[in-house]
């Protein structure tokens, strides 16, 4: 029995962690996201990319929701690179927008819903500067947004919120098989029944 219950405390973070199915996928970068005349993009770090990825992508007025990589000084990281915490960047989505649909503040409104603003470099069992939170503003109408937000957003937190907001900077799309994880892969992984589902069940999104 002591065995049974070490081998469950061994395996379960393994299972609430992304990192582990990342590292035995291919390294591939999927393309760039087309941006179509009149969108906007909205880029967000909240933890592991596959999370909020999920969510966005289900919001009417999303053209796409793109995992990837933004922040750090290494060029065209791999995911390795960034796993290993020395790249600087962070998981990041990149969501494109018709603004005539959804506004930015909503996309804003959906990033503090979907995460634990308060953590520092860390949500859940995913730890690491690649995993902090952070909003990577692409003009000076987004940075006062996010600032706003983030002011609005304090009130709903009992811990004080320490999201970064800064420059966008180059977009680096994560490997064509981290895109659409959770949809592709919620009957293979266990990461996507238990970190991911719930977040999906709590703001009432497709699961």
């Amino acid at each position: 029995m002591r065995r049974l219950i070490l081998a469950i405390l061994i395996v379960l973070p393994m299972l609430a962690s992304c990192e582990p199915a990342k590292k035995t996928m291919t390294q591939e970068p999927a393309k760039t996201p087309e941006i179509p005349a009149g969108a906007e993009t909205a880029t967000l770090g909240a933890g592991c990319y596959w999370c909020i990825e999920a969510a966005y992508r289900q919001l009417d007025g999303v053209y796409s929701a793109t995992s990837g990589f933004m922040g750090g000084i290494v060029l065209n990281p791999t995911y390795k690179d960034v796993c290993d915490g020395d790249t600087g960047h962070a998981e990041v989505v990149q969501v494109v927008f018709d603004p005539k649909k959804i506004s930015y503040e909503k996309i804003l409104s959906w990033f503090w819903k979907l995460h634990d603003p308060t953590t520092l470099n860390r949500q859940g069992a995913d730890e690491g500067t690649q995993y902090r939170s952070v909003i990577f503003y692409h003009s000076e109408e987004q940075k006062k947004a996010a600032t706003t937000s983030k002011t609005a957003a304090s009130a709903d937190f009992k811990d004080p919120i320490v999201t970064e907001i800064t420059e966008a900077t180059t977009f680096y799309p994560a490997p064509q098989d981290h895109q659409d994880y959770y949809f592709q892969n919620k009957s293979k992984n266990p990461y996507c029944r238990i970190v991911i589902e719930p977040k999906l069940k709590k703001v009432d999104l497709k699961h």
